[in-house]
């Protein structure tokens, strides 16, 4: 079998609960990699450079992108985010499953450079529940909240280009989905011809 890792793009609405979904993934597995995205924004309380983003000003973030050193790069609610290449690359030789947490257009950017990535798309089970979880997170100006919510209402366009939606309704149940999903993905046969050539030529051989 194909033992290079996937490619795993995650999206969903600003307070849908992929970050501690992710998190939660990774506590119980130990076949992930977290891609650590860079940023512009500020950090929130309790964010630590390196482990949620790189955070870093404009003019350094736009050097990278001059210098071609992201996977994809985009600009959301007023700041840039991007993914670093070269971490992406080795934890994927290595045959781990990346998981890139990334924002819609950036997500499909990462689909046209990587085919066999998956993609997955986090949501709550309805709008007043993901306004309700902006709202008690407590970290956003209700001129913030707004605009995310109106950044809901456009991405929810994008939905039907992903592979999988994963609804955060309860998190240990959704956890477990997650990880069956992904599982499975590796049996794939797109991601398994050399085993599929591997057979094709056994056969040949005990037949000649």
């Amino acid at each position: 079998m194909n033992h290079r890792g996937i490619l795993l793009v995650v999206s969903g609405f600003a307070g849908s609960g992929k970050g501690t979904l992710m998190k939660e993934l990774m506590r119980r597995y130990d076949n992930y990699a977290f891609s650590v995205s860079a940023t512009t924004r500020k950090p929130r309380p309790g964010e630590v450079h390196g482990r949620e983003y790189f955070f870093m000003d404009k003019d350094h973030f736009e050097r990278m992108i001059e210098n071609d050193e992201l996977l994809e790069h985009a600009c959301y609610v007023g700041n840039y985010y991007g993914t670093p290449k070269f971490y992406v690359e080795e934890q994927l030789a290595a045959g781990k499953d990346v998981i890139l947490e990334i924002e819609t257009q950036g997500a499909l950017m990462i689909k046209d450079q990587y085919p066999d990535s998956l993609l997955l798309f986090v949501m709550p089970p309805s709008v007043t529940e993901l306004h309700r979880r902006l709202v008690e997170r407590g970290t956003e100006t209700p001129e913030v909240i707004a605009s995310r919510m109106e950044r809901g209402r456009q991405e929810v366009e994008e939905i039907e280009k992903y592979d999988f939606l994963v609804v955060n309704d309860n998190i240990d149940e959704c956890v477990e989905r997650l990880h069956g999903t992904i599982v499975s993905a590796h049996y794939a046969t797109k991601r398994n011809m050399e085993t599929i050539e591997t057979i094709k030529k056994e056969f040949q051989e005990f037949f000649e």
